[in-house]
């Protein structure tokens, strides 16, 4: 027997004494505070283990979806939500258009685990009457801000709990013979309660990523990549995703289904009382801090510089951090109101977290020239920051088996989890942080030649909460494969999907950080 099955073998008959055989049922199994004791004493179910209990169903996903020529939007049926996050009792407007002019249906689903459904049906609204819409000419700063006639308002269910909700739009053919098309918009529904973890979506980097509708995002100003003067308005249907990989149905969706809903899917599968939030929530710190844990997830890169110090404020304060991501915390982007005057629908690039170094100016200098330090360095808050090649793929390698991090995944010094890391990480930790240590490190390999490296840490906040960054983009593709999930692969490399060492560890920083 080779070396590297001992260590497997040694690895499942450890696990099976630690509750391995547990992440494998269907039950929520989390046992924190996540509800009341009844008059008997018993432990009553959380509102999130209410939630899963209901019927669920896999129809929120897109069947038919047809992308124009032009790559990044489909015509047939489109929209916008006129707000990032609604709260209960508020007014969203979703502004559609169809071209040609029909009638559609607007679905509107729940995401979460729902018996491994995914989704829970909430309402179907319609068949409504759409109308094309017209395509707004790019504005300055190369915007495109719609301007779309309302095409349904909706005032939120006092009892729709917080999570984030896909609107799926379907075409109502004329006729037997004709096709129906779809897309989704996407929005998140959120309160103000106390609960154990605040999830944070990374709607700001889709929008800055969207390129809807020919060819519009921070990234495609003719004069550079990092070009200055740029924004991009949240008044436009999200298009097609446009990295890495090909993934039309997920249409409208941004890049949510891609990178941060397996998380969301593995924590209310094991019922975490969790709650949901925008980048445009983050703002202020007392959105982060009534949750025991915050959550970056996936691909977070664009920040109002207000999101940092709100979240270096709920450290200070006894928020613990999991940083599941990679790139984060990068481009300092504001936000500014719509020329209507809605608040916080426009971002921009400013400049970056922390200073560049000439290294990376030099490697990078068509990219970079333009780009300067125009906010904190992001390490004070994460203990890590984006390297320079700052895309790649590796493996997650463990580099310190005893913290209690590793506990009872088997790990030992060298072992590595096959493709855990890309599709972007976070590297170079500052070291100065009191306590701060590496947990996993190794080279990531970009375009599968150039060799860079990324590390993961771990930190100690002031009030005994923690900080953790996994330092890659595809922790929770080691977590769960939810359905209408696929695997990424970039820089030909991938992750291997579910890990039992990924679900420990995540399972051991959530129960740290929750006490």
């Amino acid at each position: 027997m080779s070396d590297q099955e001992k260590a497997k073998l040694n690895r499942r008959d450890l696990l099976k004494g630690t509750g391995a055989a547990a992440l494998a049922g269907t039950a929520a199994v989390h046992t924190g505070e996540a509800g009341p004791a009844d008059k008997d004493g018993k432990r009553q179910a959380s509102l999130i283990e209410r939630e899963n209990a209901k019927e669920g169903t896999l129809d929120w996903q897109l069947t038919r979806v047809r992308v124009n020529d032009g790559k990044y939007r489909t015509s047939l049926i489109e929209g916008y939500a006129s707000r990032q996050s609604v709260a209960a009792g508020e007014t969203i407007t979703f502004h559609v258009s169809t071209k040609p002019a029909r009638r559609f249906l607007l679905d509107l689903y729940r995401l979460g685990y729902y018996g491994g459904k995914g989704g829970r049906q909430l309402a179907t609204i319609g068949p409504l009457q759409g109308k094309t819409q017209s395509v707004p000419e790019i504005g300055e700063r190369r915007i495109r801000e719609c301007r779309w006639e309302p095409s349904h308002q909706l005032t939120i269910p006092n009892d729709w709990p917080s999570g984030v909700y896909l609107g799926k739009l379907t075409t109502v053919p004329d006729s037997p013979s004709e096709p129906y098309w779809q897309s989704y918009v996407i929005f998140v529904v959120r309160d103000n309660r106390p609960a154990e973890v605040v999830f944070q979506v990374s709607d700001n980097t889709w929008q800055a990523y969207n390129r809807w509708p020919a060819n519009e995002s921070l990234y495609t100003d003719p004069r550079g990549a990092h070009a200055p003067g740029v924004a991009v308005s949240f008044d436009r249907p999200y298009g097609k995703y446009v990295q890495i990989y090909d993934h039309p149905l997920s249409i409208g969706s941004g890049e949510y289904l891609l990178w941060e809903y397996p998380l969301s899917y593995w924590l209310e599968r094991h019922g975490y009382d969790v709650t949901y939030v925008s980048n445009a929530d983050t703002i202020e710190a007392a959105t982060i801090s009534r949750g025991k844990v915050f959550l970056s997830v996936g691909h977070d890169e664009y920040w109002d510089p207000r999101q940092f110090h709100a979240t270096k404020a709920a450290i200070n304060t006894g928020t613990s951090v999991l940083w599941l991501c990679g790139n984060s915390v990068f481009i300092d982007s504001p936000f500014e109101g719509s020329t209507s005057g809605r608040e916080k629908r426009i971002i921009s690039r400013r400049g970056c977290f922390g200073e560049l170094r000439d290294e990376e100016l030099e490697s990078y200098r068509r990219l970079f020239d333009t780009l300067e330090g125009t906010a904190p360095d992001e390490r004070e808050i994460m203990g890590v920051r984006s390297v320079v090649p700052f895309n790649g793929g590796g493996d997650w390698t463990c580099r310190h088996p005893d913290h209690w991090v590793f506990e009872g995944t088997g790990m030992k010094r060298g072992e590595s989890i096959p493709g855990l890391v890309g599709w972007e990480h976070h590297g170079e930790p500052d070291l100065s942080i009191p306590h701060l240590e590496v947990l996993a490190e190794g080279p990531i390999w970009s375009g599968g030649t150039r060799e860079g490296k990324y590390t993961s840490v771990i930190f100690p906040g002031p009030k005994g909460n923690i900080v953790f960054n996994a330092s890659t983009i595809w922790w929770p593709q080691g977590l769960a494969s939810p359905p209408g999930h696929i695997l990424p692969w970039s820089h030909w490399s991938r992750p291997h999907g579910p890990d039992e060492r990924v679900e420990r560890m995540t399972r051991n920083l959530l129960a740290r950080a929750l006490g």
